[in-house]
Order: structure tokens, then C-alpha cells, then sequence
């Protein structure tokens, strides 16, 4: 008669993910905001991890939580383990043929840049589609199955990074608004608006374009920079706009800059690849793309 007794059960992996992502982002809601969960989610799967091994691996404090020492020791293996997981997962993907490229990006990249290049993508790349996700941040492509992500942000240099475009903003307003001066300080009789992911713009533009102005904003604020470009457009008031996004409209004359006093904002539009680099169509699509930045 064969003997087959209980194995030990090692903790869920759902588990250990958690763990992973709070300690190398040093938080629950870090953690949480990265696996698409609750930080609630976060902190019982830990509890769960610390009751099977019995003991802590964070210290819980009211301003947040800290690792133990036994958390600390255990952080970079799991990292590792991880960061050789996804990798192995992505290239199974790879291994397979590729029609569909996801992309991350930013929405107002993915409303006022990407889109309006969609076309021309098409025309250049028939029958690869383009499945593409708007997210406020630009996710960690080491562990999430992106294929390349696109944003607007501050460039870290890290590899597989490529820098498209270095990004200036200005004032902009429709060709009809009336009353505009010429110079900065016409703006003070002006309606100016405001995006909410980029609430200092003016006042970041004004320190260097005119410091001896106080410009702040008077006007709606939008959550979508897209909706401000747009109602800039329809002649609301006057915005910032950020070349890279802007500057097609510009070009155009959709919007005009009315004071052709650009000030660098420290962001430039940027595209990177997992690593290693990808090849096929994914690097198709990404030499198109620095192309179209061009």
C-alpha cells in the first residue's frame, strides 16, 4: 500500500508578490498601486506571510512602515527571483508571433501625440494593432507585461530608455482671443487655465519668462490635459501648453504662442523597452515612433 502523506505548503505567491513590492517600494500604498490591489490587500497578505514564517517583517507605525531586519535580508533574493520571472515570462511571450503591441503611456500623450500618429503607424506597419493603456505613471516594465511604455516625464537614463523629444512649455491660446497683449503681461487680464496633473506651470513658466509678474491661475482647472488644450483651443482662456504634446497644434496654428518665450520644464517625451531589447515588431514600432518625433 503506497504511503502518500501531506507535503508542507510553502505561503501563496500572491503573498510573496506583495512582500516583494512593499519592500522594494518601501510602502503598502507603493505596493498596492503597483499590483492593482488595495493597500488592504497588501497588508493581509503580508500578515499571512509573517504568521507562516512567525515572525514580523515590517514594523507597523502610525506615519508607515519600516522592514525588520529579517525583512531587509530577504528583499534582494525575492527581488531577483521576481525580476527572473517576469523576464522569463516576457520571452515565452516573445517566443510566440506578435500582432498585437501593448503600450503605457500617459493620456495626454496617448490623446495629443500618439493618436494623431496612429495613421501613419497603420500605413507603415499593416496588420500590427496597437492596444494602448493610459496610466498617470509609467509602469515598472522589469515585472509588468507592457511592451514599451510612452510618456511625458523627467528622463531617469536608465537602459532601454530613449529620450524622443525634449519638452519646453509657453502661454497658448486660440488666434481669436481678443484682448491678448503681446507681452507677458498681458496675460494679467487674461482667463488662465490649469491642468491638474501640472498645477505650477505658470507659476514655473512666469519665474523665468517674467519674474516680475505674479501669474497663477484664474480659470478651470481640468483633469485631463487634453480637456485644457482643447478648451484652450475653443478660446477659454490661455494655458500652458508643452511642446511636445502642443506643438502639431501649433505647426497648424490651432493654438498660437503669443509671446515666443519657451521655458525648458525639465520633462521630455519618453519611450522605453523592456530589457533585453525586444526585436520583431515591437522594435519595428519603436524605431517608428522615434521617427515620428523627429
Amino acid at each position: 500500500m503506497s504511503v502518500s502523506p501531506p507535503r508542507p505548503k510553502g505561503p501563496p505567491l500572491n503573498a510573496l508578490c506583495a512582500f516583494e513590492a512593499a519592500a522594494r517600494l518601501g510602502g503598502f500604498g507603493a505596493a498596492a498601486e503597483e499590483l492593482s490591489v488595495t493597500p488592504g490587500a497588501i497588508s493581509q497578505h503580508i500578515k499571512a506571510l509573517e504568521a507562516w514564517i512567525g515572525a514580523p517583517l515590517f514594523k507597523r507605525r502610525s506615519q508607515g512602515v519600516t522592514l525588520t531586519e529579517r525583512g531587509a535580508t530577504a528583499v534582494e533574493p525575492f527581488s531577483a527571483a521576481f525580476d527572473a520571472l517576469a523576464s522569463a515570462t516576457r520571452q515565452l511571450k516573445q517566443s510566440a508571433a506578435q500582432n498585437v503591441i501593448t503600450i503605457a503611456t500617459l493620456p495626454s500623450v496617448a490623446q495629443l501625440w500618439l493618436v494623431p500618429r496612429l495613421p501613419q503607424i497603420r500605413a507603415v506597419l499593416p496588420g500590427l494593432a496597437l492596444s494602448i493603456i493610459a496610466m498617470e505613471r509609467r509602469p515598472n516594465l522589469a515585472r509588468e507585461m507592457f511592451d514599451m511604455s510612452l510618456f511625458l516625464d523627467a528622463p531617469t537614463g536608465r537602459d532601454g530608455e530613449t529620450v524622443l523629444q525634449r519638452d519646453a512649455m509657453f502661454p497658448v491660446c486660440a488666434p481669436e482671443t481678443a484682448g491678448l497683449k503681446h507681452e507677458p503681461k498681458g496675460l494679467l487680464d487674461q482667463i488662465r487655465l490649469t491642468d491638474a496633473s501640472w498645477p505650477d506651470d505658470w507659476k514655473n513658466w512666469a519665474e523665468v519668462a517674467a519674474p516680475d509678474l505674479l501669474l497663477l491661475p484664474t480659470g478651470p482647472s481640468y483633469s485631463l490635459y487634453g480637456l485644457a488644450v482643447d478648451e484652450a483651443q475653443n478660446g477659454a482662456g490661455v494655458l500652458i501648453g508643452h511642446s511636445a504634446l502642443i506643438g502639431d497644434r501649433v505647426k497648424s496654428r490651432a493654438l498660437v504662442d503669443p509671446f515666443a518665450i519657451a521655458v525648458p520644464s525639465g520633462l521630455s517625451l519618453n519611450l522605453e523597452l523592456p530589457q533585453p531589447t525586444p526585436t520583431g515588431p515591437v522594435a519595428r514600432l519603436a524605431r517608428l515612433l522615434t521617427d515620428l518625433a523627429g
